[in-house]
């Protein structure tokens, strides 16, 4: 089965909201904002808010098969931290007009922890997010996308940044090229734990059978 990595377009943009949606609900990060109320506003507003923003501001790369949208992925180049902290204080905005609103309120806590540990490394690509649709996981969608992402960082030169959001993640992360910061970011309220990884394409090279990219040198 071949699958296909590619930048979707403003054409995609109903079928990246659906697809976000349903691939997304179990997300760990997205399932403790939601806790206890799913249906607040995340399919109405919040997806298409972020699909909106991503084709516009962005870039959003999927992969499946015959054109098939198994994963989507965020990615964004940083060159500072100004739009994190501008994110950062709208989600606070908006928690503090509906305090007994539980996931604005974990919204913007994420945000803001974000906003405020964000590497001060520019340039460098962020990988915001990444999801896979259920019936589709495993069948290496989500690889294909990183591949194809890495590829274009090494050849460039400029690094990728990512917060994986469990143990299992950041094992796969690290089989692509990604190493752990040494900090973490557990969220309160029995949240998950952010992982904080680099991809740095000096010490990476792009394997010419495969287009695997693998280290420069044994411990790499």
């Amino acid at each position: 089965m071949q699958l296909t990595a590619r930048q979707a377009s403003a054409q995609d943009r109903d079928a990246l909201i659906e697809a976000f949606c349903a691939a997304s609900v179990d997300e760990v990060v997205t399932a403790w904002v939601l806790e206890g109320q799913p249906d607040a506003g995340f399919r109405t507003a919040f997806v298409p808010g972020l699909v909106d923003r991503a084709l516009r501001d962005d870039e959003i790369w999927v992969a499946g098969a015959d054109e098939g949208l198994w994963s989507v992925s965020i990615w964004q180049r940083v060159t500072s931290v100004e739009r994190f902290v501008a994110e950062a204080v709208e989600a606070r905005t908006l928690a503090e007009k509906a305090p007994a609103v539980r996931p604005l309120r974990r919204a913007a806590f994420v945000t803001e922890l974000l906003a405020r540990e964000h590497p001060r490394e520019f340039p460098h690509h962020y990988l915001q997010v990444i999801v896979t649709m259920p019936e589709h996981r495993g069948k290496g969608a989500g690889a294909a996308i990183l591949t194809h992402r890495l590829r274009d960082a090494s050849e460039t030169g400029i690094p990728v940044f990512l917060e994986a959001s469990t143990e299992r993640s950041a094992r796969l992360y690290a089989r692509s090229g990604f190493t752990r910061t040494g900090a973490t970011h557990t969220l309160p309220e029995k949240g998950p734990t952010l992982i904080p990884m680099w991809f740095h394409p000096a010490e990476w090279h792009q394997d010419q059978d495969d287009g695997r990219v693998v280290p420069d040198r044994l411990g790499g």
